[in-house]
């Protein structure tokens, strides 16, 4: 917060969607705005009420398509103006103050200057703010999507419905380096988002910055020619979440308004059950290892910890209606959490679940959950086994379990179809919590075999393998002759010192290479200390090689004194 004699500024920072909105008040005047506000907005009226201002201006940088903002929620309480960008007057089906490039919102000292800066959307607008009149120095701007801290809006969520991603990110480019650029240094840049929004891919955990920082530091604003800066934005972005296009449509309209801290209708078994069968999807709001342990049947887990809002809506259709299974006293955080992205339509939430399962054991499964050993040892003895990598693109690059399928966790409603229900699954992410939405997600469409593994791909890189993989010593490795040496480490390791007549490939490209070395030969795989190999044994007896693990890998291989090769 920022309150001194002439200004007073307010940054609202709500974790769970990465999303800051701003209260901007003039004390003198007593007159305060709103940017681009969350649907739940007691908040904003309380705080403007301890600072004596009256909200008379809800200012909205463009369509928002992560959550359903709160502009229609403030204007009812409040009577305040709603204002959009001139390019958003024929878009919106409630009355708005349509603002060109230019214009001011005067607050009494306190001054708005309006920039049209498109590009992440086509009504794209960001507010320069001045605490003394519209002739004094730009203070700080706010720039919504346009401008992250450490990146830019992705242009590409519009490609769908009448703008390519390349027209919007020439249009970016030119807002970024002809309007915002043109800002003094010192001008405090306030984002719509931080890290973790999907609205862009390199954003940082810090929710403010100037313009002078991110000048010098912001990739997308390195000196380039605008088609490298094409490639530079549009090049690695996520799959946007199922739910955006519906967000985004939905800001647009004259939907009905939250009704912030209602009670959630509390239903039985009975009637869950009724409403599952009717089409309702029941959404299990507790942590993944309750969830384990007993859930009902088909439901599917997204626990309230985390990114709620936004998985829910990466897993199922919007406007279908939903059934809440909550620890008691959060089934209205649940609701307005989902709120939050337009997800209305919960019918209710099912009474004493815990109890509710005890009764009434006939509705309840369990999901299967791996630990690393227990994974591993599938891996080599489950030959048809569908290992699925549910993290997004960028976190697979670093590295993944060697023959798993990639399906980001907002591809795979998709992708489902196109998946054997019948195959034996696990699916892994990075710590635990998207694979347990994943898993639960098969297991709801018919999927009658899936586990997912405890602690992710972190736990899978950071633990030993089983000790009940076939194995051979160094010193066996060294006189024998009839097996293929297989060394899997990085270039950069293989370079240091390896094993002469060991074939190279690193563990990440095995896959794609495998048939290179296929040929009914014994491998023995080689690593730095026989962890990664231990996992590459695995995986290459699930498919029917012969393969064992060298112990203690090139660190005992060295410790023994035996020869070692180096460079390439």
């Amino acid at each position: 917060m920022l309150t001194t004699q002439d200004m007073f500024v307010q940054q609202y920072y709500l974790e769970c969607l990465s999303h800051a909105s701003y209260l901007i008040g003039d004390p003198t005047s007593g007159r305060a705005v709103v940017i681009d506000p969350q649907r739940d907005v007691a908040q904003y009226i309380a705080d403007a009420q301890e600072q004596g201002l009256r909200i008379d201006t809800v200012i909205e940088t463009h369509f928002h398509a992560d959550f359903l903002s709160g502009h229609l929620e403030l204007a009812a309480k409040t009577g305040a103006t709603i204002v959009y960008g001139i390019h958003a007057a024929d878009r919106v089906e409630f009355p708005i103050r349509a603002m060109k490039h230019g214009e001011h919102i005067n607050l009494g000292e306190v001054d708005l200057e309006i920039l049209e800066t498109p590009g992440h959307t086509p009504e794209s607008i960001s507010i320069v703010l001045r605490k003394n009149g519209p002739k004094s120095e730009p203070y700080a701007v706010f720039t919504g999507d346009t401008l992250f801290i450490g990146d830019v809006g992705r242009p590409d969520l519009l490609s769908a419905v009448g703008f390519s991603a390349d027209e919007l990110a020439h249009q970016l480019y030119d807002s970024l380096h002809n309007k915002l650029m043109k800002l003094p240094d010192s001008t405090l840049v306030y984002p719509a988002h931080g890290a973790g929004s999907a609205c862009g891919k390199n954003l940082s955990t810090e929710t403010v910055s100037t313009i002078g920082e991110q000048r010098r530091t912001n990739y997308a604003l390195a000196p380039m020619v605008v088609e490298d800066f094409i490639d530079a934005v549009t090049q690695g972005q996520t799959v946007a979440p199922l739910y955006f296009l519906f967000a985004a449509n939905k800001n647009r309209e004259a939907h009905g308004l939250l009704s912030e801290d209602a009670a959630v209708n509390t239903l039985t078994i009975s009637e869950v059950l009724q409403h599952q069968k009717n089409g309702a999807v029941v959404i299990d709001s507790r942590d993944d290892m309750m969830f384990a342990a007993g859930h009902l049947r088909h439901s599917i887990n997204v626990g309230l910890t985390g990114r709620f809002a936004e998985y829910v809506g990466e897993v199922m259709q919007p406007g279908t209606p939903i059934i809440l299974v909550a620890e008691p006293g959060y089934e209205v955080e649940a609701k307005t959490r989902l709120g939050r992205i337009g997800f209305d339509n919960v019918i209710g939430a099912l009474a004493d679940p815990i109890r509710t399962f005890m009764e009434h054991p006939e509705v309840v499964e369990k999901a299967s959950r791996l630990s690393i050993e227990a994974f591993t040892e599938r891996v080599a003895s489950v030959k048809s086994l569908n290992v699925i990598d549910v993290r997004n693109a960028g976190e697979v690059a670093l590295g993944t379990v060697p023959g798993s399928q990639h399906i980001s966790l907002p591809s795979m409603i998709h992708e489902i179809q196109n998946l054997d229900p019948t195959l034996p699954t696990v699916v892994f992410c990075a710590g635990g919590y998207r694979s347990s939405i994943a898993a639960s997600l098969l297991r709801s469409h018919g999927f009658s075999d899936v586990s997912d593994l405890i602690g992710g791909y972190t736990s899978w890189s950071n633990a030993n393998i089983p000790a009940t993989l076939p194995t051979t010593t160094v010193h066996a490795a060294a006189v024998d002759t009839s097996s293929l040496l297989l060394d899997v480490r990085e270039e950069d390791e293989w370079n240091e010192g390896h094993i002469s007549g060991a074939v190279h490939i690193p563990m990440a490209q095995l896959p794609e290479k495998l048939f290179e070395i296929s040929h009914g030969q014994r491998i023995v795989v080689v690593c730095r200390s026989g962890n990664r190999s231990g996992k590459v044994t695995a995986w290459l007896l699930s498919k029917g090689i012969d393969a064992v693990n060298m112990t203690g890998g090139m660190l005992e291989w060295v410790k023994e004194s035996l020869p070692v090769q180096s460079g390439k």
